[in-house]
């Protein structure tokens, strides 16, 4: 019987374990660190498919803990509110690309206007940060849009300085 792996593996490279001694590893650990591919006697063939499975169950659970993807974030820098976006189209699955634009009046006698505009990710997310508290003519009004499809949206930000909109696009 192998102590462990290692001591199996030299016990096997140095042909110290015979091919009737059942060791006991799995099947196909014990034909490879041998170099046996031709008889299964080898190992005990009990646990024959644990490695296999193991590696399987791995593969999947990397695969399902990706990380989300990276919602695109841009900042007038005028203020401390924030807006954050999910564009739906009509079945409620995401859209990726929808623009997001938003005029913003801002100076001393509000003469300067920052246009911005941002895409959504994957996950049709977006978030604007920097926006100002208050406003002398409010509400700030954001112009969603995808393709042919578009919509209005108003929000004041003296009365929800880090809303959450959900926007499904899709033909009235």
């Amino acid at each position: 019987m192998c102590v462990s792996w290692v001591t199996c593996r030299f016990r096997l490279a140095a042909g110290r374990i015979p091919p009737s001694s059942g060791a006991a590893l799995p099947f196909e650990v014990c034909r490879l660190l041998a170099g046996d591919r031709h008889e299964p006697q080898t190992c005990k063939p009990g646990l024959r498919y644990s490695l296999a499975a193991v590696l399987v169950v791995s593969a999947f659970a990397n695969l399902h803990a990706a990380p989300p993807a990276e919602v695109p974030t841009i900042s007038a820098n005028l203020g401390p509110c924030s807006a954050d976006f999910t564009i739906l189209d009509s079945s409620d699955n995401p859209i990726y690309d929808a623009k997001i634009f938003v005029s913003i009046p801002h100076g001393l006698v509000k003469e300067r206007t920052s246009d911005i505009e941002i895409s959504t990710n994957s996950d049709g997310k977006a978030r604007f940060e920097g926006l100002p508290e208050k406003l002398k003519k409010p509400p700030l009004e954001f112009k969603v849009r995808s393709g042919d499809l578009k919509k209005y949206v108003k929000h004041d930000p003296a009365a929800d300085c880090h809303p959450n909109f959900t926007i499904a696009l899709g033909k009235p």
